[in-house]
């Protein structure tokens, strides 16, 4: 939110107190407490009818700090909170005359006392500061109540904002925020993280995560459900803005100085991913939203893709699984489906796995409206006059209240029953229209929980699936998100168009997603919107194939290849069974993101943080550490990717290419920009026509171009998630050796030299 006209002037409507000095510092458990007053104490008459600004630094260990500040102590917003591991350790704290230090080991915090300031120093080097009217609270049109009796001494009148502002330095480009599909550099952006559906090709966000990180080796998490507004190199070009409603402030600073590393500890703040069950990264397959489908129609969909040999691992039934008004009272079409439970049981002797679309609104007119009505279940008007509905999406809907622990377990009952037929897992679409006009069971301020709702409701679903398939066979498709709900996979990015441009601004928008702690994701192969043509179907499919989820959706016509031409039949095909063979490597990756929160798909300037020709790269991606992704983007067959330093390989053609600079050339449709890094050791599988099968049985580990001195490992998992043998590699004096730890099944290892190939014995260690 902008409090200022320019650099000199204040907005007429704001009447901010500001830091001004520290009057002083006390040792408090984990850190330390500073009180600064908004204006000069020359003496202790200055002291009367002065408000202060109250800070408290505390240390998380020695690269997280908590940072809270506040105006008035004893204000409540009325806000939930959302779900931290948060744990308090020891800091050494020390004073002098003109600062007080708090030093975790590895990270400082400097509080300069006159005038006020702070600042973060890490490895003897200002990460960023806080100084002259970078805190404070601002008193939005303010309107002062007069100190005589008249006045019955009431609170003073206006909308209190608590606002930061933290330095940037020359060259430092901030990244994150959730899912956006602005320009992936967001300086320059004014954002609020205020979750809306308003599809791919805007500002607006399904996802919206107040927290950012920099280039410089930091994140910034402000742990606020409310909307977080920020500036960002915008109202003052110097600092990110952040202001949040209310007299108080919190915010988490996490030093990495690798992204990695800041993920690290942001997602084990907030939680970490769970691990996806194996078979989720398949090809799923939709009957696309407002098409016209009953059995006979799904069954050649599924029949069709098996006589075209394209693996499919999930199919998935969108909204009209379900009559006509009647959403969501899970209650199957009985006209369309009149057997459901053999449906779904002739379906799963096919090898699928059965997902179907459910979201957080109940139209009136049925038995289970009815029943959450009169029980409570349902988000109340906020003037007291019943139920809120609306007509807008389904009739006179109401929206469920998972404030109420009796409403998650009605809600979960009645999903119970769809599972009961067989389903394995959901789309909780959804979850961004929540109105805040309405009154919760557990009184939250509902502007606060407008974001933090879709955190409960994929929470409640999530944990029915835990229940009921098991930990490891539990997974989402959710479209919206808040910070946490990385803890619930898989997310997808939302209503694209059928068009080049909009397929670019999805790849902006996981990347963005990626660098706010979230490890899984994906998206609508060719667009929801309009129908592709047969050629950009075909691009698309080879990106949607190269993410960690893959998914033929749309809304008013079907995505199955044929339809498009014979060819995307068979780069189908050809791409789903890569992603297949490459689950080895996949799936360690994903083991990965769940046990360190590091995301899989990762924007080049994570892995390469250091080269500033990747600073502003948002049309290509690292698929993991090992596997560069720069997905065709033009309708002219031309890709424009760049290689960092190094010696890359093509995992298709084995053409080999020096890093260091850019490169155009035209692919057809069954390649891609698809580079190995040097030095990498690559697992890939034996098996091509599904996603979940013995990793280990016939592997073939590849060793791409070694470097001497400098050792590759490569972690074989199984499909449940455990490292069930390791292999490392070497170039050692000439001579590469390759050991494991653990005999390998029917194994090929091979090393690729410059453009020479060859297969190589292994030892054991």
């Amino acid at each position: 939110m902008k409090f200022t006209e320019g650099y000199w002037l204040r907005n007429e409507r704001a009447n901010g107190l500001f830091a001004a000095e520290v009057y002083s510092v006390e040792k408090i458990p984990g850190g330390m407490r500073v009180l600064a007053p908004c204006g000069s104490v020359p003496g202790r008459g200055a002291t009367l009818n002065l408000g202060t600004i109250t800070l408290e630094f505390r240390a998380l260990g020695d690269r997280t700090v908590s940072v809270k500040a506040w105006h008035y102590e004893a204000y409540d917003g009325h806000q939930p909170s959302f779900e931290k591991n948060e744990t308090f350790t020891d800091a050494v704290i020390t004073e002098s005359e003109n600062e007080a230090v708090m030093d975790t080991g590895l990270l400082k915090v400097v509080v300069n006392k006159k005038p006020f300031g702070y600042r973060f120093e890490a490895d003897g080097k200002v990460l960023t500061s806080c100084g002259f009217r970078n805190l404070g609270l601002m008193r939005w049109d303010r309107k002062p109540v007069p100190m005589h009796a008249d006045a019955k001494y009431l609170c003073e009148e206006y909308e209190p904002y608590m606002l930061n502002e933290l330095s940037l330095s020359v060259g430092e480009c901030v990244y994150g925020f959730g899912e956006r599909f602005s320009a992936f550099v967001k300086n320059g952006q004014s954002i609020d993280t205020w979750n809306e559906d308003g599809g791919t090709s805007s500002q607006i966000a399904y996802k919206s995560i107040p927290f950012y990180m920099t280039n410089r080796g930091y994140g910034v998490f402000v742990d606020s459900t409310d909307n977080v507004s920020y500036e960002v190199a915008s109202e003052k070009v110097e600092n990110v803005g952040f202001s949040v409603p209310g007299e108080k402030l919190s915010y988490y600073f996490f030093y990495g100085p690798s992204h990695k590393e800041i993920l690290k500890n942001y997602t084990g703040l907030t939680g970490r991913p769970a691990l996806p069950p194996a078979w989720s990264f398949g090809l799923w397959l939709s009957t696309s939203f407002t098409t016209n489908y009953d059995e006979a129609t799904t069954s050649s969909f599924i029949d069709g893709m098996l006589e075209r040999d394209i693996p499919l691992s999930v199919f998935h039934f969108d909204c009209f699984w379900m009559p006509a008004f009647h959403w969501c009272d899970f209650e199957w079409d009985k006209e369309c489906f009149p057997d459901i439970k053999g449906t779904i049981r002739r379906y799963h002797e096919k090898g699928l796995k059965i997902c179907c679309w459910i979201n957080p609104y109940v139209a009136q007119g049925n038995d289970f409206f009815r029943e959450g009505a009169e029980k409570g279940y349902l988000l109340k008007r906020a003037d007291g006059r019943g139920i809120w509905q609306t007509d807008n999406w389904q009739a006179g809907m109401g929206v469920v209240d998972f404030t109420n622990p009796d409403a998650v377990r009605w809600y979960q009952d009645k999903l119970r029953t769809v599972l009961d037929a067989g389903v394995d897992c959901f789309k909780t679409d959804f979850g961004e229209r929540i109105p805040v006009d309405v009154s919760y069971y557990d009184g939250s301020d509902p502007y606060a929980m407008h974001n933090y709702y879709t955190f409960l409701y994929n929470k409640a679903v999530f944990e029915l699936l835990k229940e009921v398939k098991g930990e490891k066979e539990a997974v989402l498709f959710a479209r919206s998100a808040t910070a946490g709900g990385q803890q619930f996979p898989v997310h997808w990015g939302g209503d694209c168009f059928a068009s080049y441009p909009s397929m670019a601004e999805t790849i902006r928008g996981g990347l963005s997603f990626a660098m706010s702690g979230f490890s899984f994701w994906s998206h609508d192969i060719s667009g929801f919107e309009n129908t592709a043509t047969p050629d950009l179907y075909k691009r698309w499919a080879a990106f949607g194939l190269l993410s960690t989820h893959s998914r033929l959706h749309g809304s008013g016509s079907y995505r199955v290849p044929w339809l498009f031409d014979d060819e995307a039949c068979d780069v189908v095909r050809f791409f789903t069974k890569l992603k297949c063979r490459l689950m080895p490597y996949l799936y360690s990756k994903s083991v990965e993101a769940h046990e360190e929160g590091t995301p899989v798909m990762r924007p080049m300037v994570f892995e390469y943080q250091d080269d500033p020709a990747c600073t502003y790269l948002d049309r290509q991606y690292m698929l993991g550490d090992s596997l560069l992704v720069a997905p065709v983007l033009r309708e002219d067959s031309v890709a424009e990717y760049y290689l960092p330093e190094g010696t890359w390989t093509h995992l298709i053609s084995g053409e080999v290419k020096e890093g260091g600079r850019w490169y155009r050339e035209s692919y057809d449709y069954f390649s891609l920009p698809l580079f190995v890094k040097e030095n990498s050791l690559i697992a890939t599988g034996a098996v091509s026509d599904k996603p979940d099968y013995d990793y280990a049985d016939g592997v073939t580990v590849t060793y791409y171009q070694p470097k001497e001195g400098e050792k590759a490992v490569c972690r074989i998992p199984d499909t449940a998630g455990n490292i069930v043998n390791t292999i490392t590699a070497e170039l050692k004096d000439g001579k590469v050796v390759v050991t494991a730890g653990k005999p390998l099944k029917n194994a090929t290892v091979t090393v690729v030299e410059g453009s020479e190939r060859r297969n190589i014995e292994y030892g054991l260690v």
